[in-house]
């Protein structure tokens, strides 16, 4: 086992854009917290079909980057979040590439990640066929649990985890240090979806399943009867509909909201569910009403969709301002309604920068084109990279 290697202080290095800039105190500390398994993903898009024994079928579109937590992570760092992930890192090329790709691309801490000798790093194929996918992984247990990774947690407002029978002893220490609690949640190949599991909602402030997970865990047939069950147990509740949107209830101010998901052809859903958290996490830390944490969640998970890529094809705020800008640019038809729908961006993406983050290419055969702090913003390349990235929704 080798011994701990950082790429960062605990101190990241600051975003162009921050919005919780004038939130923060002068004692430091992170806005997210992760642990969880790093995947070296290799994406194929554009499938006609899923292969059949013994066949052969071409994609149209392939990528690579970081995943599992890493997608959570990319996100939530793009959108000014200060994150800090503890995960362990084999000493191959797919370790090295994921490592190199969160702390000096995207800005992610990994100053309570592990690198280990002889360790193989987990590694997804996701195939994309018909706005869907199909994964095949294969992966090893670490040699560290995230618990002794982390030791003692740092200080940090949130952190986004796993909805399990019991808290790690890191997400404990956390909760008990005055760290935010959200939990997502997978899928239970059980099918038991114990109400025990559920019973732990209570050391949590949020909840983000999607429907079908909801209505498990519920034993109800409609996402609104789920959400509504669920508000009984967690302070904040949110059910994710996919093209219906997302459905909330925030019994801490009395909120209760829909929002409609953006009209857009989806190209790739990989990573979508966990950036649709980290936008709701930066939502909610900005103090944000629940109608526009759900609307930026929205938007990002939408903006995502459209790239294939994963973790990488995340959006960052100069996306959501190229977004909101040629949106406002159309004054007719559907267009209006969605102006309206966002108009709390209006004040928002004035305070965006030319040379904010924007999303990468995914790939592993050259380094990553993601328009990062410290590049001029009005050079040929970022401004050509950076209109090549950022494509509109369809909005009519």
């Amino acid at each position: 086992m080798s011994t701990p290697t950082s790429a960062a202080h605990d101190e990241p290095q600051p975003h162009r854009y921050d919005p919780l800039a004038g939130q923060r105190g002068t004692d430091g500390g992170f806005d997210l917290l992760l642990a969880g398994t790093v995947f070296f993903d290799l994406i194929f898009t554009g499938l006609p079909e899923r292969p059949a024994t013994g066949t052969e079928v071409w994609a149209q579109g392939m990528g690579s980057c970081p995943g599992g937590v890493a997608n959570a992570a990319i996100a939530a760092s793009r959108l000014g979040l200060r994150t800090s992930l503890a995960a362990a890192f084999g000493d191959d090329s797919y370790g090295e590439f994921n490592w190199s790709t969160l702390s000096e691309q995207e800005d992610v801490d990994l100053s309570r990640s592990r690198r280990y000798d002889g360790w193989h790093s987990p590694v997804t194929v996701s195939m994309s066929v018909d706005r869907d996918r199909s994964m095949v992984s294969h992966g090893h247990q670490p040699p560290q649990d995230a618990s002794a990774m982390i030791g003692e947690p740092p200080k940090a407002r949130a952190t986004l985890v796993d909805l399990r029978p019991e808290l790690e002893p890191w997400t404990r220490q956390a909760a008990d240090a005055g760290t935010l609690l959200f939990a997502d949640t997978g899928w239970d190949p059980s099918g038991e979806w114990s109400h025990d599991t559920l019973a732990q909602l209570e050391r949590y402030h949020a909840f983000l399943p999607n429907s079908v997970e909801a209505m498990r865990y519920t034993r109800t047939d409609d996402p609104w009867a789920a959400l509504y069950a669920l508000a009984d147990r967690v302070p904040i509740a949110v059910v994710t509909a996919g093209a219906h949107g997302a459905l909330a209830v925030d019994s801490i101010s009395g909120e209760e909201e829909w929002v409609p998901a953006l009209p857009v052809t989806p190209l790739d859903p990989t990573g979508a569910g966990d950036v649709f958290a980290a936008a709701f996490v930066t939502g909610t830390l900005a103090g944000w009403p629940l109608a526009d944490r759900l609307g930026l969640a929205n938007l990002a998970a939408a903006l995502a969709v459209q790239q294939f890529g994963g973790s990488l094809a995340a959006p960052g705020w100069g996306d959501i301002a190229d977004w909101w800008h040629q949106a406002d640019q159309r004054t007719s038809g559907g267009s209006a309604q969605w102006l309206r729908r966002y108009g709390f961006l209006r004040d928002v993406v004035r305070d965006v920068p030319r040379g904010a983050m924007r999303r990468a290419t995914a790939t592993i055969g050259r380094q990553s084109d993601a328009q990062r702090p410290g590049r001029p913003a009005g050079s040929a390349e970022a401004e050509g990279k950076a209109a090549g990235q950022s494509g509109a929704l369809g909005l009519s």
